[in-house]
């Protein structure tokens, strides 16, 4: 099979020439950008964007107040300015009074559109607050005041929060703030989700579900570059919903794709070296770019399950102390380095430093805590423990998906040499999310990508009133201390002392391992060498209003 595959891509090779040539003169002259989109999209209504899919798709189509630029910082959009008073309670937005909603029959004006004014906004977060809209964004205005939305006139939206919350700019910035159109939403409905009317650079076209989603350029939006040019520069965007990653990849290599986003196993060794380099005989032909990426991959510990397992099933009572030496040992126990370089082709860092990963303002690649591999302290660990060279130690279940079974078994394997038996239990996403939640696995895989580009954001996993399955403390980790400087984190406003609390956060939970870190994440994106201006960011962002498609 993998051979019939490299035959097939080999071919598919011999016709970039062809391909080329029909890339440069593709829908009349226009200038059209297409990817793939194999996780499929579900809506257009940004109500819902909580997954790439629907982010990269909606952000096309909607704005909100503001933004995220290529280094994770806040910057306007709709909101020209803003003030924050000292209290950290009330935020003050200033609207641009030139933003337009795409056309569209139901404004019932001369031009088909209207002006964006501060009620829309008013309406847009209410909505997202409306339990009858179920929004999986419901979360983010938890800090929020009653009645914490006002808009005293059009062009002054202001926030009023219960309590300090340093990050909330950052929230603000999710496509779940997007601004979106009362008299459209209402008159669709739920079908507002393929009726979609927002302010983004792009504009609504066409979607047959599962087959083609076309967004055509919005030629009414409010933003132009440096030298006064309309953006964006290119006319539409076309994405695809091909299932299997392989033919996705193949009509890349055809030159039928524009751009591809991340790997995948099937074709990893292709297109990559061992050493995470693109492979010479697609260099004169596609660009790879490689930032960052702000997801965790980490082994976690259900603290009271896995202290209770380790008891039962070794037959003696395990204290707390015994089981958090278990759990370093574990975390000592397996090489990261050759586990990046020789199961993900060195794409990603090795985890060896703490849960905030590289990329994100707050990770310290000096800091003094982390898990090197160290094979003999992990020993001397066990044994402290009660359980040298793994004797009495009981067969310990880690619960994962058949996505990360290889990188699974090389932890088998390599935590087998030192005395520790590891089971592996594999699941579907679905169910392995469900037992998280519900506390029912003691050791399971798991992630966590930044839903805002802030330390507290992967903090809170610690937090103890954030146990699952109300929140994301999956490993059900108490610690009196890192609940009080949570607490002063996420009110404190001056950023590099928030990051300063966040690392002695780290510090302490690193001590004490409720969580093995595996790797920190890496965004890989290829394009053809025709494409031009693609922005990204550490949130993996799809920035396409100053991307320039030439003619070969």
């Amino acid at each position: 099979m993998k051979t019939r595959i490299i035959y097939y891509i080999l071919a598919a090779t011999m016709c970039v020439a062809a391909t080329a040539c029909r890339r440069s003169s593709e829908g009349d002259g226009k200038a059209i950008f297409r990817y793939n989109e194999s996780a499929g999209i579900a809506t257009l209504d940004p109500a819902y964007a909580k997954d790439q899919a629907l982010i990269w798709a909606t952000s096309q189509l909607f704005n909100g107040l503001v933004r995220l630029d290529t280094n994770l910082n806040v910057e306007p959009c709709i909101a020209k300015r803003w003030t924050i008073t000292p209290d950290g309670l009330t935020y003050t937005f200033t609207l641009r009074d030139d933003v337009y909603f795409h056309k569209n029959p139901l404004f019932n004006t001369d031009d088909s559109t209207r002006k964006v004014v501060a009620a829309d906004f008013l309406y847009s977060l209410n909505r997202i607050l409306d339990p009858d809209v179920a929004s999986p964004g419901l979360w983010i205005f938890a800090n929020v005041a009653d009645n914490g939305f006002e808009a005293p006139d059009d062009t002054t939206f202001i926030v009023r929060l219960k309590e300090p919350f340093a990050p909330m700019l950052s929230l603000l910035s999710m496509p779940y703030c997007s601004v979106v159109p009362r008299e459209v939403v209402e008159h669709y409905g739920t079908d507002f989700r393929s009726h979609p009317v927002g302010t983004g650079p792009f504009r609504f076209q066409y979607w047959k579900e599962g087959v083609k989603l076309v967004m055509r350029r919005n030629d009414n939006y409010f933003e132009h570059d440096a030298e006064g040019r309309p953006l964006p520069y290119i006319d539409a965007v076309a994405v695809t919903f091909i299932i299997d990653k392989q033919t996705a990849f193949l009509e890349f290599v055809k030159g039928n794709l524009d751009f591809m986003n991340s790997l995948d196993a099937s074709y990893k060794d292709e297109i990559l070296t061992r050493t995470g380099q693109l492979k010479a005989k697609y260099a004169d032909r596609i660009d790879m770019v490689s930032i960052p990426f702000l997801n965790t991959e980490y082994l976690g510990f259900n603290m009271d399950v896995f202290q209770q397992e380790l008891s039962k099933e070794s037959g003696k009572t395990i204290g707390a102390n015994e089981a958090r030496l278990v759990r370093q040992a574990i975390s000592y126990g397996f090489d990261r380095a050759k586990m990046m370089k020789y199961m993900r082709n060195n794409v990603g860092r090795p985890g060896c430093k703490g849960m905030i990963p590289c990329g994100l303002p707050g990770y310290d690649s000096t800091a003094g805590y982390g898990y090197d591999y160290d094979p003999e302290r992990a020993r001397r660990l066990l044994a402290e423990a009660g359980f040298a060279d793994g004797k009495g130690l009981p067969p310990i279940r880690l619960a994962t998906t058949s996505s990360y079974l290889d990188l699974c078994k090389y932890i088998q394997q390599q935590l087998s040499l030192i005395g520790i038996d590891i089971k592996l239990d594999v699941n579907p996403p679905a169910a392995l999310r469900e037992q998280m939640a519900q506390g029912k696995s003691p050791w399971f895989r798991g992630s966590w990508i930044a839903d805002y580009p802030d330390a507290e954001n992967y903090m809170t996993l610690f937090f103890s009133p954030n146990h699952s399955p109300a929140g994301p403390n999956y490993t059900h980790f108490t610690s009196p201390r890192v609940d009080r400087l949570y607490r002063a984190a996420v009110r404190e406003p001056d950023d590099a002392r928030r990051r300063q609390l966040c690392r002695q956060i780290d510090s302490l939970v690193m001590e004490e391992a409720p969580v093995i870190v595996l790797y920190y994440d890496q965004i890989l994106h290829f394009t053809h060498k025709n494409i031009r201006g693609l922005r990204t960011n550490a949130m993996n962002a799809l920035d396409l209003r100053k991307l320039k498609k030439i003619k070969n």
